[in-house]
């Protein structure tokens, strides 16, 4: 990928974002694409396996040593919770159950987010609308990293640092950016958290606890799969804001790699994703693209170009209390 030159702020833009006019474009062509929004079918299972599988997974790493239940979070446990992370993206746009049963996609949420150990889905939800519908919004969309992680994070160890430290940034920033009042689902996910929680403390003690919340840490911090991360939004070519990676990690990763596809139908489940890269293939097959998640995390440590400050940032005609 080609660089931006040293950056000492955001690339601040006066346009719109480009998904809603190629969404437009695209449905007028292709007014089939259409036909592949609405719920998968599959999905329930899929996540519903992956959660069992880290309850089982609890129960065999109950008496391993500390040096292991580190080992398994970080090669099999957080890998699983990551993607399960993911799996909440995709419900957070309700594919699961469908637009008409909107709370059982909240519900199942919290389902999926039993193996991460910390209350998520429900927040996530909250400010992930924010940033589909004001993308690189100025105090609106919490990817967006603060100044303070822009001017300090700039050299290769930090960025190391700032990358292993991805989590704490990524729960806290929102609580500084655009703060918003805590609201009943929020609640009821935390306390579903932590009676799951309790009870796999209660049946197998603190080290199945540690392996859950300790994977999902690793994971979404220094890990090959936490390279989408980076290669979603940042930009890596001047003018360029979202980019698709079309790898194998998307099979474990509910194709979040197909982030263009993504962010112009959100409706569209993620396992149908690689239908609208085909039907519409001139309209993504010459855009810039990644085709590592690993070269990326590569490239955004020692590339001097590319750091916090590499994103696109916008003012939107609108007050955050709007």
């Amino acid at each position: 990928m080609g660089k931006t030159g040293g950056r000492g702020d955001f690339e601040w833009v006066y346009n719109d974002q480009p998904h809603t006019s190629r969404r437009k474009e695209i449905l007028a062509k292709y007014p089939e694409i259409k036909s592949l929004m609405g719920p998968d079918p599959q999905l329930k299972w899929v996540v519903s396996a992956m959660v069992l599988t880290q309850l089982l997974a609890c129960y065999l790493v109950r008496d391993l040593s500390w040096k292991w239940i580190f080992f398994w979070a970080y090669a099999f446990g957080g890998c699983i919770n990551h993607s399960l992370t993911l799996a909440i993206h995709d419900i957070s746009h309700n594919v699961a159950f469908g637009n008409k049963l909107a709370k059982w996609n909240r519900w199942f949420a919290m389902w999926a987010n039993l193996p991460i150990g910390l209350p998520y889905s429900a927040s996530f939800k909250k400010y992930h609308i924010d940033h589909h519908r004001y993308l690189g919004g100025d105090q609106l969309d919490v990817d967006i990293p603060t100044d303070v992680e822009g001017w300090f994070f700039c050299t290769p160890a930090r960025k190391v640092l700032w990358l292993f430290l991805q989590p704490f940034f990524y729960a806290l920033r929102p609580l500084i950016v655009n703060p918003k009042p805590l609201g009943q689902l929020e609640i009821l996910n935390a306390a579903v958290q932590l009676t799951a929680d309790l009870i796999i403390y209660y049946l197998w003690g603190i080290r199945p606890i540690v392996y859950l919340i300790a994977g999902s840490i690793l994971c979404m911090g220094l890990h090959p799969i936490s390279g989408h991360f980076i290669a979603e939004h940042y930009m890596f070519l001047k003018g360029h804001e979202t980019y698709s990676y079309y790898g194998s990690l998307n099979l474990i990763t509910f194709n979040v790699g197909y982030h263009m596809e993504h962010h112009d139908f959100p409706s569209i489940p993620g396992s149908k994703l690689p239908q609208v890269k085909d039907i519409a293939a001139e309209y993504y097959n010459n855009l810039p693209q990644h085709t590592s998640w690993i070269r990326v995390l590569w490239d955004f440590v020692f590339d001097d170009s590319i750091g916090p400050y590499a994103r696109i940032k916008r003012e939107y005609k609108l007050s955050k209390q709007q």
